[in-house]
């Protein structure tokens, strides 16, 4: 089956295994995915991830979710930028989360990163998610 939007279907499954207290959720693999969870783990919002060979050029990403005290570090995870309705932003007008204690994650023409991140690079980007 075609996944029309990949980012999307991952963080649906982080959310999904979230709310059921699961260790680790798996996903397909993909450069955008692997970025996307490289800035996760940068910022503790999961333990980290490893990536299996499936053969036949396909690969699978093993998430470990973190919890606090028996609740999900990520309290809410949701993509802005969808394919129907791309959502970009400049450098002066990247989104807050959580008035600074969340992050936006970001695709810029120097690579995925975070909102802050982007703010000293001074580069402006499409906003793929806001993670609180």
């Amino acid at each position: 089956m075609a996944i029309n939007d990949p980012l999307g279907d991952m963080l649906t499954r982080i959310r999904n295994a979230q709310m059921r207290k699961k260790g680790k959720v798996t996903t397909p693999g993909s450069r955008i995915r692997a970025n996307v969870l490289d800035v996760l783990k940068d910022e503790g919002y999961i333990r980290g991830y490893s990536t299996t060979e499936l053969g036949n050029g396909r690969t699978e990403f093993d998430i470990e979710l973190k919890y606090f005290d028996g609740q999900p570090v990520i309290r809410e995870i949701e993509r802005v930028s969808k394919p129907g309705r791309r959502v970009y932003a400049a450098v002066d007008g990247m989104p807050r989360v959580g008035n600074g204690l969340g992050i936006t994650i970001v695709s810029t023409s120097k690579g995925v990163m975070a909102d802050h991140a982007a703010r000293e690079a001074n580069v402006g980007g499409e906003v793929l998610c806001k993670v609180f």
